[in-house]
């Protein structure tokens, strides 16, 4: 199934080569930056009913426009970036349906049980995505922050996706590697997913067609969704979004 996104960059939706991003802006790629508010894409998610979307702040300064986000598809959206125990409840009070987590719950490059277990007692796991967006190294899968540029002792492994389940509704995996670049997406890593993931699962990375759109809903079994983002015509790429819409319209299983 196809999930919407809006990435928010200095308050504006935009498409960024996620490789690209670092605190001071330099070497930045930006392959798309809306002339249209937040509050548009929103609400044309809501009138085509895509629900399991996210809102994803990359970097300060978003706050505002990810609050117009939401208001305009309360209760559709996911929000991530920066979010932590202490502002989780008021994110889903602003209208996510889910807070994404991730640098939050990783400390110094380990995974922080205390953490999550802490935002589980607090928001339940039910309003819970832990965002376990990854690069390859050594031909592994690891778990990276900070803008995706940290690498964590973390790899993504069947027994982990395991583990992490039981705290959480769902994951959303960016393979970091290839997001934005619109050449395809990583089979191996969507693969590994649909047969490790025990829960449902948003990957998003490289989507050039709709038959990338086919072949996750098929490989995934249901619990593997497709985020496209730099491909889809809304952002300046070729992929019509009407197509989207009539594909998860046209869904009976998947």
């Amino acid at each position: 199934m196809f999930r919407p996104c809006i990435d928010l960059h200095d308050g504006k939706v935009k498409q960024i080569v996620g490789g690209s991003l670092r605190d001071d802006n330099t070497g930045l790629r930006t392959n798309f930056v809306a002339e249209k508010p937040p509050t548009w894409f929103a609400e044309q998610y809501r009138k085509d009913s895509l629900t399991g979307g996210h809102v994803i702040k990359l970097g300060p300064g978003n706050d505002l426009a990810a609050r117009e986000a939401l208001s305009g598809f309360a209760g559709g959206l996911q929000i991530g970036g920066g979010i932590n125990l202490d502002n989780a409840q008021e994110w889903l009070q602003a209208g996510a349906s889910h807070v994404i987590v991730t640098s939050w719950v990783f400390r110094e490059g380990r995974i922080d049980f205390d953490r999550i277990k802490s935002l589980v007692d607090t928001i339940g796991r039910e309003h819970l995505v832990l965002d376990l967006s990854c690069r390859q190294r050594d031909g592994k899968y690891w778990v990276v922050t900070d803008r995706w540029q940290k690498f964590t002792d973390y790899e993504v492994t069947a027994e982990h996706l395991s583990e992490l389940s039981g705290y959480c509704d769902e994951f959303l995996i960016h393979a970091a590697d290839v997001e934005g670049l619109c050449q395809g997406v990583d089979l191996d890593l969507i693969a590994k997913l649909a047969a490790w993931s025990p829960i449902d699962c948003t990957y998003a990375g490289g989507a050039k067609s709709l038959d990338d759109l086919k072949q996750v809903c098929e490989s995934g079994k249901g619990r593997i969704h497709l985020t496209i983002g730099s491909a889809l015509d809304i952002f300046g790429g070729s992929i019509p979004y009407a197509d989207v819409v009539a594909f998860n319209q046209s869904l009976t299983i998947c």
